[in-house]
């Protein structure tokens, strides 16, 4: 099945509300659509267009849009393509099924070519938050023909994701509702990206999905990864023990390097944007630099 909006006044809505937000975007940008055999999946490009790439994929339901804080940073030195994920919200149209964790890999890894097309690069650095991070993963796991490194921002598969996602997610969007002064003083981040996010978020609610579980990494899959790959999680993460996964990982590969944040949950990237847009820099310059030498 495909993924779809419940009506077309949803649909409208939605888009009506995206665009909207797309006006926060704060850097020139180019919009591509890279055929896939699952669909054209709209990609929005900014910064110097001979820079080396990187692709940034957002969480569930976040959109290309949710970089924007990020974005202006990001693109000085490199050419930045955000994704609107296929099978979610967003201006990539699903013709075809994902139906495994394989057919995600498969779908990314067309992306990939599609934006290195014409570059002279070979390699992209992968980014993502949540599921974006599981879907960086879940490429890299795989093949690492096209990838020069990921950074995964409190990605999925790493632990079952329950009941205490769901309550914290319930939490979380009451926040979104405070008076900005209010929300300053009990959540981290700037306020301003909550209430900015949160019409898109609500619009979103209407899409109906139909996408593969989050298959969980064995460790197997993840000792595979054999380019530089940087985890973060969350220390009050509620999508897995976070201590727990940097013990797991920390034998597993010399590649890959985990850090713990303190305090942070799985809204990581929102209560610490510039701790995020810092450790994706570091990955692509480190990354870069170990090439070189």
């Amino acid at each position: 099945m495909l993924g779809e909006f419940t009506d077309k006044k949803a649909e409208e809505r939605f888009f009506a509300v995206y665009d909207e937000v797309l006006r926060k975007w704060p850097v020139p940008a180019e919009e591509l659509d890279v055929d896939t055999r699952f669909g054209p999946t709209r990609v929005r490009s900014s910064g110097p267009e001979g820079g080396p790439p990187i692709v940034l994929l957002s969480g569930g339901m976040g959109t290309s849009l949710s970089w924007y804080p990020h974005i202006a940073e990001l693109a000085v030195r490199y050419r930045v393509h955000a994704v609107d994920s296929l099978g979610e919200p967003g201006r990539s149209i699903q013709t075809a099924p994902l139906e495994s964790a394989q057919d995600c890999a498969d779908w990314l890894a067309e992306v990939v070519e599609g934006v290195l097309a014409g570059t002279g690069h070979e390699k992209v650095h992968l980014a993502g938050v949540s599921r974006g991070g599981w879907l960086a993963l879940n490429l890299a796991t795989r093949s690492t023909v096209r990838i020069a490194g990921v950074v995964a921002i409190e990605a999925a598969g790493f632990g079952v994701i329950g009941r205490s996602f769901i309550w914290w997610s319930f939490r979380e969007i009451f926040r979104w509702f405070l008076p900005k002064w209010l929300l300053r003083l009990v959540a981290s981040g700037d306020p301003d990206v909550r209430h900015t996010v949160r019409p898109l978020l609500f619009a979103a609610l209407k899409y109906k999905q139909h996408l593969p579980e989050l298959h969980l990494f064995g460790d197997d899959e993840l000792a595979a990864i054999d380019v530089p790959a940087r985890i973060v999680v969350g220390e009050r993460s509620v999508i897995h023990d976070a201590r727990a996964v940097a013990s797991r990982l920390g034998s597993l590969s010399p590649h890959i390097e985990v850090e713990v944040v303190p305090k942070a949950t799985h809204g990581l990237s929102l209560e610490k944007p510039d701790l995020v847009t810092a450790r994706i820099l570091e990955s692509v310059r480190g990354s870069r630099a170990d090439a070189a030498g």
